[in-house]
């Protein structure tokens, strides 16, 4: 299959002003996670439901909704209209003023988070969503350190990425923010010997009991967990964890924060992904999916419990843009349209029906395909060089020419993909027709015949 061109959609002058842009940015834009140099970004000219334009006019199938947050797909007619009815009446305003968008927003978010969490602190991104609601949990419960996962991703900012537990964390860790990371329950790649699931929770949970009672809980002040991590891989917590998670979190007196900023709203067939769970966190912490990324946006649903420590006493902090109008009326739009066209519910149905067994189909074919995991429209597929030895197609932290080839086959094919260490995502936005998401699925079981070219016995 060759990438399909699509000159009818787009003219010569866009193409000429998506070049001119490409050398602005190459000579003035300083890139996230890149060596500035070698870098040579794809140019996008348009975007449109679960497609993307590229700089040469070439139409791809975005299958990975692109940093997982276009959960509604691009340019959601009643977001747009939602995001130009507000700029036409207010753009924007001081975060001590009420707004009618930061309100309803609120409303809404309120009504999906599972028990008390009834208040909603915005903020930018999740990045900071996740340095606030850390300091909310410090400052209510008088304990500084953290808890956090290995092979977790918690944002950018300088809290976030020390929480953060992949190599992007590495430079930046100089072992002074307050944070101890535990092993996280990951039965393909199992730290505690497993060999069934419920071993896999039981020895997950004695390891996080035992660094709990060796730190002293008297000096933990909240865990963090990625209720489903995401850029991490996409491990399913297996059966019991959670609820074991949340029963030494109640019993130590650490507050539970649910990092939700991928998982939530409704990219695991669920809200959030913590409803899979008969489990209620302290602090939720969202962004991404809900405004599908049209406008920066983030926040902390906060239970009764903590909002009461803040009732009189001063919260020190805030931003400048917390609860911008232009980002709440985005959401409201969002949410209200995920609600009208049964987008959560359609996830989990293309989960159950398209993508869990098309995967499994493919990983019976594919000799390279070591595990496949995930949930609604929330997958990955693990590549390895030997089914026996699990042997990572592509190192931890790094990638590999056999992982640039099937990258490179992925997109000669037609799709946008998301790509990390020695895993493909299978990550679509959740109202993507049936038709293009086993389109997309075709394109991948043809580039993964480009990855069991490097399978050895």
């Amino acid at each position: 299959m060759s990438t399909v061109a699509a000159t009818d959609s787009i003219t010569s002058e866009q193409i000429a002003v998506g070049k001119r842009a490409h050398e602005l940015d190459r000579e003035h834009v300083f890139h996230s996670w890149q060596a500035q140099g070698p870098f040579d970004p794809m140019t996008i000219l348009k975007a449109e439901g679960s497609w993307v334009w590229d700089g040469e006019g070439n139409k791809l199938l975005d299958l990975s909704s692109q940093l997982v947050n276009t959960n509604i797909g691009h340019q959601h007619p009643k977001v747009v209209a939602a995001i130009q009815e507000q700029a036409g009446k207010l753009c924007t305003i001081a975060p001590q003023h009420v707004n009618d968008a930061r309100s309803e927003a609120a409303r809404l978010i309120a009504e999906l988070t599972p028990g008390d969490l009834n208040h909603v602190f915005f903020t930018n991104g999740g990045a900071d969503a996740v340095e606030h609601a850390i300091r909310m949990a410090r400052l209510h419960t008088g304990k500084h350190k953290v808890l956090a996962a290995y092979r977790s991703y918690h944002g950018g900012t300088q809290l976030a990425i020390n929480a953060t537990g992949d190599p992007r964390r590495f430079s930046n860790d100089r072992g002074d923010s307050g944070v101890v990371h535990f092993m996280p329950p990951y039965p393909y790649r199992s730290y505690f010997a497993a060999t069934t699931e419920a071993e896999e929770t039981e020895r997950a949970l004695r390891h996080l009991e035992d660094l709990i009672t060796l730190e002293g809980a008297a000096n933990i002040g909240a865990l963090i967990l990625e209720s489903i991590p995401g850029t991490a891989g996409i491990y399913v917590p297996p059966a019991g964890y959670m609820e074991g998670v949340r029963t030494l979190t109640r019993k130590y007196g650490i507050i539970f924060i649910a990092d939700e900023v991928m998982a939530g709203f409704g990219r695991s067939g669920k809200w959030f992904a913590i409803n899979h769970w008969d489990i209620t966190p302290d602090l939720i912490t969202f962004a991404k999916g809900v405004n599908s990324g049209y406008v920066p946006l983030g926040g902390v649903a906060i239970s009764d419990a903590i909002f009461e420590t803040f009732r009189e006493r001063p919260y020190p902090g805030g931003l400048t843009y917390s609860g911008h109008p232009l980002a709440c009326a985005a959401a409201v739009a969002t949410i209200n349209a995920m609600k009208d066209e049964s987008m959560v519910e359609n996830a989990a149905r293309l989960g159950e029906q398209i993508i869990g067994p098309v995967l499994a189909e493919l990983k019976a074919k594919h000799p390279s395909v070591g595990d496949v995991r995930g949930t609604g429209c929330f997958w990955a597929v693990e590549l390895v060089t030997n089914r026996e030895t699990r042997e990572p197609m592509a190192p931890y932290g790094g990638s590999s020419p056999a992982m640039a080839a099937v990258t490179a086959a992925l997109k000669k094919a037609g799709m946008l993909p998301f790509v990390n260490f020695n895993r493909i995502h299978v990550v679509p936005p959740l109202n993507i027709s049936d038709a293009d998401l086993r389109t997309g699925l075709a394109m991948l079981d043809e580039a993964l015949d480009v990855a069991d070219s490097f399978v050895t016995d």
